[in-house]
This record gives C-alpha cells, sequence and structure tokens, in this order.
C-alpha cells in the first residue's frame, strides 16, 4: 500500500485547522518585548513579540487599532491579546492582536481608556473649544514641579527666546499622592491671577509616574481654565488625557516653551525687514509723489497765462512779419504797376511830346484848337511851347482838305 503524498497547500490547511480548533489559541495572552515595529501606510501594525528564548511574529489590523491606546514602539514590554493563527500562503503562523497593553498597567490602560472615551463623549475633546495660544503672550504661567529637567528646559529656552518674557511658576506635585489636586489648585491659581498662556507638564516617566495627568478632576480644571492651555507631559510618546483636553499639546516640555514663548530676535528682524521694506515703499512714494510734482510744474509752466501771453505775443509777432512781408510784396507789385503805368503815362505826356517839338494851341477863351476851320483870320491865339508861349494873331487859315486859303 503507498502513502499518501499531500500538497503543501494541504499541508498549510490542514494545520491552520488544527490551530482554529484549539480553543487556547482562539484566545491567548501573551507577554514579551515590542522588536521590528512598524507602522504601515494601510494602518496595520507589524512588529515581533520576544523573549529572552524566542520570538513570535505579530500583527495587529487597522479595524482593530481600537484596542491600542499608546504608540507603541521599539522596546516596550507589552501583553498583547488575540489568536494565533497559519498564514497558508507562507506556511507561518502568527500572533493577531485584538488589543494591547502595557505590561503591569493594564488596569491602569482600562482606566485610561474608560476615562477618555467617557470625556470625548461629553465634547470636552472637540476641536471648537480650543482656545488659540497667543502669539505674543507677555506673562506665561507654568505649573509643574519646581525641581527637575522640565522647569530647566523651558527656562533655558525661554531666556534664549525672548528673556523679556515673564515666567510664573506655580510649584506642583507631579506625581504621587495629592498631585492631581495640587495641579489643579495650580492651574486655577494661574488663570486667576490673569497670565497669557499657561503650561501644564512634566518630564518623562512610566503611566505610573504620569498617572496623574490622567486625572478627570486636571482634565476638567483644564477644560474649564480660562487661559490658552499647553500640555507637555513626558516625552514625544507618552500621552495623556491632559493632552486630549488641552487647547494646544507639546510633545515635551522644550516644545511648549518654544509654542509659548516667542522668538524675540525673529521678531526684530521681521520688524528690520518691515522697515527696509518700509523706507523703500516710502522712497518709491516720494519719488513717484516727486515725479507727479515735477509733471504737475510742467504742466502748471504749460498752462501759465504768462505762458500763453507769450505765445501770443510769438503769434502776433509771426502775424506782424507775416504782414509785413505781405505788404512788402504788394508794395512792390504796386510799384511795378506803377512804373508800368508811370511808363505809358510818360509815353503819352503832353510835355513829352511838346519836348519833341510839338506845341499847344488854345483860343482866347483857353479852349485847345484842334481844327483850323474853328479859328478865323485875325483871332489871338496861344502857342505853348516846351519852354514858354506864345502869343499870336491868325493871318491864314487852311483847314488842310482842300488844300485852299480860308479867304477864298
Amino acid at each position: 500500500m503507498m502513502e499518501q503524498i499531500y500538497s503543501v497547500a494541504q499541508v498549510n490547511t490542514y494545520i491552520r485547522n488544527m490551530f482554529a480548533q484549539d480553543f487556547l489559541l482562539r484566545r491567548i495572552r501573551v507577554r514579551g518585548e515590542v522588536s521590528n515595529c512598524k507602522y504601515h501606510t494601510s494602518g496595520h501594525i507589524y512588529f515581533t513579540l520576544k523573549d529572552a528564548s524566542g520570538t513570535i511574529a505579530a500583527v495587529m489590523f487597522a479595524g482593530n487599532r481600537s484596542g491600542l491606546t499608546f504608540r507603541m514602539k521599539e522596546g516596550d514590554r507589552v501583553v498583547v491579546t488575540g489568536s494565533i493563527e497559519v498564514y497558508e500562503r507562507d506556511g507561518k503562523y502568527q500572533l493577531y492582536a485584538r488589543k494591547i497593553t502595557p505590561e503591569g498597567a493594564g488596569d491602569l490602560w482600562e482606566r485610561f481608556g474608560a476615562l477618555k472615551r467617557e470625556l470625548e463623549e461629553m465634547g470636552m475633546f472637540a476641536a471648537e473649544y480650543k482656545k488659540p495660544v497667543p502669539r505674543f503672550a507677555r506673562r506665561i504661567g507654568i505649573v509643574t514641579a519646581s525641581t527637575g529637567a522640565a522647569i530647566q528646559d523651558i527656562c533655558n529656552i525661554a531666556s534664549r527666546r525672548n528673556p523679556y518674557v515673564q515666567l510664573i511658576l506655580y510649584p506642583a506635585l507631579v506625581q504621587g499622592e495629592g498631585a492631581a489636586a495640587d495641579i489643579v489648585k495650580g492651574i486655577r491659581t494661574l488663570d486667576a491671577l490673569g497670565v497669557d498662556v499657561m503650561i501644564v507638564g512634566r518630564g518623562g516617566g512610566s503611566i505610573e509616574d504620569l498617572w496623574a495627568f490622567n486625572e478627570e478632576p486636571v482634565a476638567r480644571a483644564i477644560f474649564e481654565c480660562e487661559t490658552p492651555v499647553i500640555s507637555a507631559v513626558g516625552h514625544e510618546t507618552d500621552t495623556t488625557i491632559a493632552d486630549y483636553v488641552a487647547d494646544l499639546r507639546a510633545p515635551t516640555p522644550s516644545a511648549a516653551a518654544e509654542l509659548a514663548v516667542f522668538d524675540y530676535r525673529q521678531v526684530m528682524d521681521q520688524l528690520s525687514g518691515y522697515e527696509s521694506r518700509m523706507r523703500q515703499l516710502m522712497r518709491q512714494k516720494v519719488e513717484l509723489a516727486r515725479m507727479r510734482e515735477r509733471h504737475a510744474g510742467e504742466k502748471l509752466r504749460y498752462l501759465c497765462p504768462d505762458n500763453r501771453l507769450r505765445e501770443k505775443r510769438r503769434y502776433a509777432a509771426d502775424l506782424a512779419e507775416r504782414l509785413d512781408g505781405l505788404m512788402e510784396r504788394r508794395m512792390q507789385e504796386y510799384r511795378h504797376r506803377l512804373a508800368l503805368a508811370s511808363g505809358r503815362l510818360e509815353g503819352l505826356s503832353p510835355v513829352k511830346k511838346l519836348a519833341g517839338g510839338f506845341s499847344y494851341v488854345a483860343d482866347a477863351s483857353g479852349r485847345a484848337v484842334t481844327d483850323a476851320g474853328s479859328v478865323s483870320t485875325g483871332d489871338a491865339l496861344s502857342i505853348y511851347l516846351y519852354k514858354g508861349s506864345l502869343g499870336v494873331t491868325v493871318t491864314e487859315v487852311s483847314d488842310g482838305r482842300t488844300g485852299k486859303d480860308a479867304d477864298a
């Protein structure tokens, strides 16, 4: 009898079914240290859970992210609740996480999640209740321990960014019994004092160390505070209820100081830039005004009555010059015509005729005698010569037609 041969897929399916039928593997809690943690863009989280003797691959799908109330990172010791199943394609088994809590803090995280959901349902995390943080705060209140790295970091950064800002510290307990009540008192005291902005926080630590900032009284004090509140609890990966309620969350106390204290030098540089820009714009405005003034002056000079009068005078002078020229041409024309007429008149002049030997004969009454028949013998006549005149008596008359004497 031959032994049955199975395909790889059949084997993987068989093993998957075995895992699926095992009640323990369907709901199991595994403790270990997080390694190779990767947050995928799809929302899934891939990581490895390890201890001193072994490792197991794990994944939390995006749909189960509500079971993770903190941001997981390398080295975190956690307790993962889920199931172990076989991935048939690769023939590998892995842990499918439905819930992840830090080791040793399960109860606290349960309380954290419950309070977070309650306050969120009440609207205390809503964006419309967030107050804007003033850009140029002059008085900054700080609720934190009087000793420790947090206050030192805030003071160092504030003195570097703006030595003129006033820092008012309320030294509060930030850890242990009575810390929550002390933080609440500090918030209300500084709020009544009228500071411009308030920083509430402390340095990093475990969830137990930071638990005062997860208490409901602290959350309500921040929510009811009239002054804008910046939360600065722990390190960047630490998240508390105070962070959700505050008007602005800073990843660290140092970052909170950066957000609350405006950079004096940067502002001065901006003002210097504005001054330079203003001066440049003023120069441009002045130059434009001067150009307009010059244009207006030229236009005024053009429209000035004196200029108009000078123009009219020049125009009148031009007309006079043209009139003189025209009159001169007319005079020349008249002189020429007069010369022609004079020449013609001279040709017809009796004086010139007389000068040529002709004479003018007039009777006693002064009438010109042009016909011999108009006189008789014995009539007194006057003969005018070119030079002088003669008085004569007619002794003989001839009419010039018959050639006979008048007596005949």
